[in-house]
Formats: C-alpha cells, sequence, structure tokens
C-alpha cells in the first residue's frame, strides 16, 4: 500500500528518511528515477541514507509502475519519492493511483514560478503540476510531518 508520494529533488535525507518514515511507519521506500536507478553511486547513497528498518528499491518509471501495478508491493507500507513532478504523472499515466501527492522541494535552475521557498519550479514543473491537477490528484506542500500540510493551488 501506498502510504506516501513525495516530491523531493534531494530524494532520500534526514527529513524523509527518518521523520517521514516514521510519521507513515514505511516499511519500503521507493525512489523512481531513470537516472538514478542505472547510477551504482548514487543508489549506494541513498541505501546509506534509508533507515536500517526500512528496505529501499530505486527503480526507473516504467518498472516501478509494473511492479505496484503488480501488486509487488501491497503488504508492505511504500513510500514513494521523486526528484521531479513529471515522474508522478509518468506514473498515474501507466495506472498507479495516488490519494495524495506532498510536495517537499522542488528547486530549477531556470525558475519559471515560485510557489514558496521550498518550491522555485521550472516550466516542466508547472507544466507537470498542471496536468496532476488536471487529472484530479489532490497535492499538498508539506516540509516535514510535523508541518500542517497546505492545498497546493497552481
Amino acid at each position: 500500500m501506498i502510504v506516501g508520494a513525495r516530491v523531493d529533488f534531494r530524494l532520500i535525507h534526514g527529513q524523509v528518511g527518518n521523520l517521514w518514515a516514521n510519521a507513515r511507519q514505511v516499511s519500503r521506500f521507493m525512489v523512481v528515477d531513470d537516472q538514478v536507478s542505472e547510477d551504482a553511486v548514487q543508489k549506494q547513497v541513498l541505501r546509506m541514507a534509508t533507515p536500517a528498518t526500512c528496505k529501499l528499491s530505486v527503480l526507473p518509471v516504467e518498472k516501478a509502475a509494473a511492479n505496484i501495478l503488480a501488486g509487488k508491493y501491497d503488504a508492505q507500507r511504500l513510500f514513494i519519492v521523486v526528484k521531479k513532478p513529471e515522474v508522478y504523472v509518468k506514473l498515474a499515466k501507466a495506472g498507479v493511483k495516488f490519494d495524495e501527492i506532498i510536495l517537499g522541494n522542488i528547486t530549477s535552475m531556470n525558475i519559471a514560478k515560485s510557489y514558496n521557498r521550498n518550491l522555485n519550479c521550472g516550466q516542466d514543473d508547472v507544466d507537470a503540476l498542471t496536468e496532476l491537477s488536471s487529472m484530479g490528484i489532490p497535492m499538498v506542500i508539506q516540509l516535514t510531518p510535523q508541518n500542517n500540510p497546505e492545498p497546493f493551488r497552481l
């Protein structure tokens, strides 16, 4: 079961690895990123940042969608982390259902729109967030589980 879906360009780090893992009782983190899934060094760093109580999957988008839809993680408490919101567009189009997407940290070299100090989006991010919104997927801005979630509005 998916217990969290977060956009955070840093992927797994202290806030995600500790705070979100405890708050959502995560048993498996899944990083979905085509490039990171092919990079042994980045995968090792993610393994080190993942709490010992959690398993870790680092998968390309297509394989992540296939595994989720096949029910591979139904008995686990799965927390998905991606760098860019466009990954959730691809997962949703593949048939993965999300109750909510948590917007943590998005940064872009070419900022098209800033929503707050943690969400500085490029045009590709804005386009993906617009598409997710049009799909009816609720999104909230929430840095840590201790912060109150704020509904995201374009």
